[in-house]
């Protein structure tokens, strides 16, 4: 009997162990994303009026104990973002917390909980918001009114010159950003077919779909008629979304961007982007604004569009583990350092006027 009963108990000592081992491996894994989750920084929510609504934001601080800090201003590019990108933002908060900048950005209208719809804007409209959000925060004794600069990946490429045209900024952070939403849109079609190894009558097709939706947007076709005109199918376009790119098509950021002249501008590219042109964006801004010698160009050859990593970003479980236990990791080699040495560096120039002044 005792023969039968010790390999049993060191059965459940073997079990108990591996159990043991477990709960030690995930509590320590918890750790570590908790730790790597962590941002030195102080996050705050805040409210902001605009236009009869409130936008609902954040500001991070820096815990470096001064009085009063420069400010990113955060402009989103496409799509129903809240106001940390999903925590996509809390890597770049914490670079610019390093530089002594706090950081603000807001829910979209219609995201979190947020008032309103933001397929009913137009780039305008985007701009008028984040203006208004400058002028909040030029009314904090904690933010530096004389500090205040814009951040704005995609699509905020069509809305950072428009700001700067309404209320002074003192330096710009554009990523990723296009010139002309048409020509950026065929560009974006053809990388992803060819992406896709797609078919010559495939691409012929698709091409010829694009003309024709270019031809409606063009007579400003409704949405009825754009369903009509694909036979019923809609390729996921609803009513509206029709009505965001009816607003919006006519964009083109080339006269728009010589609001920027003398204002200091990082342009970030990336090597592997399949949604902008960065040949066509890099040319426009230095036609635009190399001449007055404030912009600065930062290439990324292993980055996709949004900054990330191409062999992070191409990978579900790549980014999801990333995001996870290394987060800072997620971007391409440089991009956080850089733009908090551009920050540092509009901080001397600063200090050093003030003593030549």
């Amino acid at each position: 009997m005792c023969a039968k009963t010790q390999p049993r108990r060191r059965g459940l000592r073997i079990a108990a162990w591996s159990l043991v081992t477990v709960l030690v491996m995930a509590t320590g894994l918890v750790g570590v994303v908790l730790w790597q989750n962590s941002y030195d920084m102080d996050e705050r929510r805040v409210t902001i009026r605009h236009d009869g609504h409130t936008l609902n934001g954040v500001l991070a601080l820096p815990r470096d104990g001064g009085k009063r800090h420069g400010l990113v201003v955060y402009v989103h590019g496409d799509g129903p973002a809240d106001a940390t990108h999903d925590d996509g933002y809390k890597p770049l908060w914490e670079a610019n917390a390093k530089a002594g900048y706090a950081s603000l950005s807001w829910d979209k209208p219609g995201v979190a909980g947020a008032p309103g719809n933001w397929l009913d804007q137009s780039m305008e409209d985007r701009a008028d918001e984040v203006t208004a959000a400058i002028a909040w925060a030029r009314a904090r004794p904690d933010i530096d009114g004389d500090r205040i600069g814009l951040w704005g990946a995609s699509q905020a490429g069509w809305v950072l010159p428009k700001v700067a045209a309404r209320t002074p900024v003192s330096f710009v952070i554009a990523v990723s950003p296009a010139i002309n939403w048409l020509r950026q849109g065929r560009y974006n079609l053809l990388a992803e077919l060819r992406a896709d190894n797609a078919s010559a009558a495939r691409v012929k097709t698709e091409v010829a779909r694009s003309d024709a939706i270019r031809r409606l947007l063009g007579r400003r076709a409704t949405f009825e008629e754009y369903v009509r005109a694909m036979d019923g199918d809609t390729y996921g376009v609803t009513a509206d979304r029709w009505g965001f790119i009816s607003r919006n098509h006519t964009a083109d950021a080339t006269r728009d961007l010589r609001a920027l002249r003398g204002v200091p501008v990082l342009l970030t590219l990336a090597g592997h982007d399949i949604n902008v042109d960065t040949a066509d964006t890099e040319r426009g801004y230095r036609e635009v604004l190399e001449a007055g010698g404030a912009l600065t160009v930062k290439s990324y050859p292993d980055a996709a569009h949004s900054l990330v990593k191409q062999s992070v970003e191409r990978s579900d479980l790549k980014i999801t583990a990333t995001a996870l236990l290394s987060p800072r990791s997620l971007f391409a080699d440089g991009f956080l350092g850089d733009q908090r040495q551009f920050l540092e560096e509009l901080g001397r120039v600063g200090r050093d006027r003030g003593h030549g002044s």
